[in-house]
């Protein structure tokens, strides 16, 4: 059950928002971990005040001590030194903590350039997985629509319109071929010679009547009879 309820959950998360709110959260830490740095130096600087006053308060305890042992009061100096011990004592742990609150600001910084080095990574692998996962829904509805086409109806329409202007393509040239076949060109090429033919003796009957040519011999002409223009020509 929870493995099957894990796997529902996980079918309804969208991992484009999740990524979103993910570097929203990163994001939101840095104002805090800012306060957090903030307090720690603000100790330390507490802390360099504190040090500064106990110095300072010891400087003047000594003097004191000196003093009053230069004017024979050893009572007097013996009190200055006890305060003068104690308030060494405080600087010496004053000075402690500030080496720690000092050792604990730079250790707070370096997590701060850490967190800030990792979250620039962290956001700039989160953008690009967003601009895919963003970039992926487009080509899915782009998928959609192309298969939403009716490819495999057009496809079929349009080979039986090749078939068939194929078919009457094919019909029609096999009637004219059997048309071409119909004629008779022997024909054709006498009446073609003959045409050629009396055009040439037409000619000759020209240039005989211009004097361009003398008539054949007689044994030529014996071979059949010649026409001239308008009128036959008996040979005796």
């Amino acid at each position: 059950m929870r493995s099957f309820f894990g796997f529902f959950v996980s079918s309804i998360e969208d991992p484009e928002l999740i990524l979103e709110q993910n570097v929203r959260d990163m994001n939101d830490q840095v104002p805090k971990m800012n306060e957090s740095i903030a307090m720690v130096r603000a100790n330390v600087t507490l802390l360099e005040k504190e040090n500064g006053k106990y110095k300072q308060e010891v400087n003047q305890l000594t003097a004191k001590v000196k003093a009053a042992i230069q004017a024979g009061r050893d009572d007097l100096a013996a009190q200055y030194a006890t305060r003068l011990q104690m308030e060494k004592s405080a600087l010496e742990r004053n000075e402690m903590q500030l080496s720690t609150a000092r050792s604990a600001y730079e250790k707070a910084l370096n997590v701060k350039k850490l967190f800030m080095r990792e979250k620039e990574r962290k956001t700039q692998e989160a953008m690009d997985a967003i601009r895919d996962a963003r970039r992926a829904k487009w080509q899915s509805k782009v998928a959609d629509a192309m298969e939403s086409f009716e490819v495999a109806g057009i496809d079929a329409t349009h080979g039986e319109m090749l078939r068939k202007v194929e078919e009457r393509t094919a019909v029609n040239e096999a009637r004219m071929q059997m048309a071409l076949e119909s004629v008779d060109h022997s024909t054709l090429a006498i009446e073609e010679d003959a045409e050629r033919i009396q055009a040439n003796e037409l000619v000759k009957q020209f240039k005989m009547e211009m004097g361009l040519e003398s008539p054949a011999p007689v044994s030529d002409v014996a071979a059949g009879p010649e026409k001239t223009i308008g009128k036959k020509v008996e040979i005796k």
